[in-house]
């Protein structure tokens, strides 16, 4: 019981110093284009980073969620709204593994 009460702090500390050490280190607007870009990113980034492996693993086959992903993408590329490509991809998912499973 008390070995847990460590790891909270322990995590508790990290997950804290991740956000004040920029907000310390940071003062001004940073004007590096370089860096304001790589910042720009960095959300966007993380976002597909955690969502493609589970695209590929949420569904019964990796072919299937691979098949949507890809025309997602696609749809997505020609303009396609929200719903509309995820109701694809749903529809996609479910088609594949009919036929395969």
């Amino acid at each position: 019981m008390e070995q847990m009460y460590g790891y909270l702090f322990v995590m508790s500390a990290v997950t804290i110093a991740i956000r004040l050490v920029p907000l310390t280190l940071i003062r001004g607007q940073v004007k590096n284009r370089f860096i304001r870009s790589f910042l720009y990113y960095v959300p966007y980034v993380t976002l597909a980073v955690m969502t493609f492996p589970a695209i590929l693993s949420a569904t019964q086959t990796p072919l299937s969620g691979g098949l949507a992903f890809a025309i997602g993408i696609a749809l997505a590329w020609y303009g396609a709204s929200l719903f509309k490509v995820s109701a694809a991809c749903c529809l996609i998912v479910f088609a594949v593994e009919l036929v395969l499973c």
